[in-house]
């Protein structure tokens, strides 16, 4: 996206055009959004309406798919780019947006295919979307409690859902799916508690008229609403927070750092576990984060000095490349895997397209690979903790089996250092895979290990 900033732009035309980049050019959902928000020079109000038109389509694509199929002659698959992407929008708006009247997203998407000089489709297209408004009452679904139900009700592919109810049963699947869907409306940050307190965090927000409520469970993180642009308010930039979901902060949680300790996070990007186990150090000890790429390793440091951490040392590092002055110096050895991200599909609205059923052995190998370099990096005695953001039980559970068959690791209860909500599961055996389901955060999987020698 080139276009120099400009006072007005159509916002239904710019949401066409990153429909095409993310569904027929695989760009993606969260890096279009950013770059048009930053391209054109749109009110708050259109900001709003351009984020949500474009991620709730996407969201909802296979569900949209599906209804336009039974009222239109030429199948989705068989359309042109441009057209399809019109008619899904105009469809998401006619059922998920109520305050547009359906008249008007009839009307939107017949200009838009006159603008992109499709004249001869106008008609095509009116005739689609005037019948889904008459009968959009009358759509016939799969029936309930079958896996094509969940397929197209919740716009997910199918591989995923016969994946879930083969692991968690079609009542707690559909749970899940249901979870991904629903509007999250607070962001969940963790406050840098180290160098501030909660009380002086929260008034600092609140005087610049953000919402601020209370956490599902971590008592140094919050939730926040009602803030425009969070790069501008005061608390942000004194480093008085950092955005991480709740489930991400299970991971310093359960550390047990104390403070002088060496820290290792090896795929650390974009640093929310470098930045939590800091604050834990309280200004002591040190921390060495590395990530794959300057991009990546650039966001860390970044934070870093916007939170005003000196004890981080930031690394270009390919975490399967063995750093032999890294031998047995961790006492904590932070592994937060690559994996498919089948947990965050309720925040990443596209990576439920992007994995593919292949990926999730090819993630899970990848993971072995890494872990057999990182169980190098700890002290005897040292802990190392294993997570990711995926609930795919070949990438977690199984790969918990295979490090305690393959490797100089023992499993630790975490049991006494899980808040009182996610107690009585599996702490007490070393690991909890948290389900979005569970406590309203992403679906995340955690795992304590102790070093045997």
């Amino acid at each position: 996206m080139t276009q120099k900033k400009e006072a007005f732009y159509s916002v239904r035309k710019i949401a066409l055009d990153l429909l095409i980049e993310i569904m027929e050019k695989e760009a993606f959902c969260d890096k279009c959004l950013h770059q048009a928000l930053d391209t054109y020079d749109l009110e708050q109000r259109d900001k709003g309406f351009l984020m949500r038109l474009v991620e709730g389509t996407v969201e909802r694509c296979i569900e949209l798919d599906y209804v336009i199929d039974q009222f239109s002659k030429v199948k989705v698959k068989k359309m042109k780019p441009v057209i399809r992407n019109i008619l899904r929008m105009a469809c998401y708006q006619i059922f998920y947006m109520d305050q547009i009247p359906d008249s008007a997203a009839c009307n939107e998407a017949v200009k838009l295919t006159i603008k992109r000089k499709m004249h001869n489709l106008k008609g095509f297209i009116n005739g689609v979307l005037r019948t889904i408004i008459r009968q959009k009452d009358r759509i016939v679904y799969p029936k309930e409690g079958t896996k094509e139900y969940l397929h197209i009700r919740y716009s997910m592919p199918e591989w995923i859902v016969v994946l879930f109810i083969e692991q968690y049963g079609i009542n707690e699947t559909e749970q899940i799916l249901q979870s991904f869907l629903t509007e999250k409306k607070a962001l969940a940050v963790r406050l840098t508690t180290s160098r501030y307190s909660k009380e002086e965090i929260i008034q600092t927000l609140l005087q610049d008229h953000v919402t601020v409520k209370e956490a599902s469970f971590a008592k140094e993180a919050v939730l926040l609403q009602d803030y425009k642009d969070m790069t501008k308010l005061a608390a942000f930039q004194k480093g008085m927070f950092q955005v991480q979901d709740e489930s991400s902060m299970l991971v310093g949680m359960i550390s047990g750092i104390k403070k002088s300790d060496t820290v290792i996070d090896i795929c650390a990007a974009p640093g929310g576990k470098t930045l939590h186990a800091a604050d834990l150090l309280a200004g002591s000890g040190q921390v060495l984060s590395a990530d794959l790429t300057k991009e990546k390793t650039d966001l860390i440091q970044q934070n870093c000095q916007r939170l005003g951490y000196q004890n981080v040392s930031v690394f270009q590092n390919d975490a399967l490349v063995y750093k032999e002055e890294w031998k047995e110096k961790a006492d904590v050895l932070i592994a937060d895997l690559p994996c498919s991200g089948l947990g965050v599909i309720g925040k990443k609205c596209d990576i439920k397209y992007k994995t593919k059923p292949e990926d999730i052995k090819v993630l899970a190998s990848l993971q072995k690979e890494i872990l057999k370099n990182a169980v190098s990096y700890v002290k005897p005695g040292g802990r190392l903790l294993f997570s990711t953001c995926t609930i795919a039980q070949e990438e977690n559970e199984k790969n918990v089996a295979w490090i305690q068959e393959n490797l100089p690791l023992r499993l630790v209860s975490i049991e006494e250092d899980l808040p009182e909500k996610l107690q009585q599961k599996t702490g007490e055996k070393g690991y909890l895979q948290v389900l979005p389901t569970m406590a309203q955060t992403d679906g995340f999987f955690i795992s304590c290990f102790e070093k045997t020698i």
